[in-house]
């Protein structure tokens, strides 16, 4: 009898230890689900951070490399430039006294013509910003033209 008291009064006790080894390991699931999620999404800020990153580098390098050396006390100027295309330019150089429109293609540099008088280029204006809009429906449409 007391052996059969004694098993009744440990079985809820045995009950009640295994319990918390049931709660442990659900919870333990989770804990190892939400370390994989976290660890992803560490993964994916990482990556568009260093995607980001490399953007904004090129970014930079290309308005660098627009703006170039003042040319001042040089013999080689840079009067003005156009794009005709996304890898065509027209340039005006001016090379002492003279004007040379130039046709910059990949690959290629070619004189187009050259001016008997030189275009007077006002030197105190600059070119007015456009708006955010205005930009960006202008590289919108860039890309729209690449595609098609």
């Amino acid at each position: 009898m007391k052996k059969v008291l004694g098993f009744v009064l440990s079985m809820p006790c045995s009950v009640l230890a295994a319990e918390p080894v049931a709660t442990a390991t659900a919870a333990a699931a989770p804990a190892v689900s939400s370390g994989v999620a976290g660890q992803l999404t560490q993964l994916v800020f990482g990556l568009l951070l260093v995607l980001g990153l490399i953007f904004f580098l090129a970014w930079l390098l290309r308005r660098v490399q627009q703006a170039g050396p003042a040319g001042k006390g040089q013999v080689i100027e840079l009067i003005g430039s156009r794009a005709l295309g996304p890898r065509d330019r027209l340039m005006l150089v001016q090379v002492g006294n003279e004007q040379i429109l130039l046709g910059l293609s990949p690959g290629t540099i070619t004189a187009l013509h050259v001016l008997k008088e030189p275009v007077q280029v006002p030197g105190g204006t600059e070119k007015a910003t456009p708006e955010f809009a205005q930009r960006l429906l202008e590289m919108l449409g860039k890309d729209q033209k690449d595609k098609k």
